[in-house]
């Protein structure tokens, strides 16, 4: 697929076929969430593969998702057959950054103008995303709510310094692709890019 076919057809699925998703698609996702920047090449990430049923359903139990209940969001995201968990690492930030070669004599947080973890991270999940989408897939990003996290993490074994950006979903995509996202209810903005100097603004 075209790359400009792939970013135009990206949208968040929430309901998935009823059909499994072929291992070596999410290999080649997993390949390409590896291949995104990542600031001095600290590759500071993991991705927590979810694609058994059992897995997939304790995922859902231990990120507050009561198997009696039932809407619209929730119904059609638990038919995804692969969750997909990134995670970053600000610890292995702070200690790529005091090496050598970049300068700094110490881990001290306060000299990251961005905390550049997240930010890779969120790159890494784009990528998949649009894999997805030059795969013929559907995927959906989501955050998990912090007062789940705690339970998350004991349940898939998650180390202390790694913390999940957020899950996404993935499988093939559903004729009726689930509960409306925001798009449904907001107009695309026109004013986000400013020329030369603020308040300059051109059509995107």
């Amino acid at each position: 697929m075209e790359f400009r076919e792939v970013v135009r057809r990206r949208r968040m699925v929430r309901r998935y076929a009823d059909r499994p998703v072929d291992p070596a698609v999410v290999d080649r996702m997993l390949e390409h969430a590896q291949r995104a920047p990542n600031a001095g090449f600290t590759q500071g990430w993991a991705f927590l593969v979810l694609d058994t049923p059992e897995d997939v359903a304790l995922f859902w139990a231990t990120t507050g998702a009561d198997p009696d209940a039932h809407n619209a969001w929730l119904d059609g995201m638990r038919t995804a057959p692969v969750v997909v968990v990134p995670l970053t690492s600000k610890a292995a930030y702070l200690d790529r950054y005091a090496l050598p070669d970049k300068g700094w004599t110490d881990r001290d947080e306060a000299r990251w103008p961005v905390p550049y973890w997240w930010v890779d991270a969120g790159m890494a999940a784009l990528l998949v995303l649009q894999t997805a989408v030059d795969e013929g897939l559907g995927a959906c990003f989501f955050g998990i709510e912090a007062r789940h996290l705690d339970g998350f993490r004991e349940a898939f074994g998650i180390p202390e310094d790694h913390a999940p950006v957020g899950a996404i979903t993935v499988g093939h995509r559903e004729t009726d692709t689930g509960a409306p996202g925001s798009p449904a209810r907001r107009e695309r903005r026109t004013n986000l890019v400013h020329r030369g100097r603020w308040g300059t603004t051109v059509g995107a």
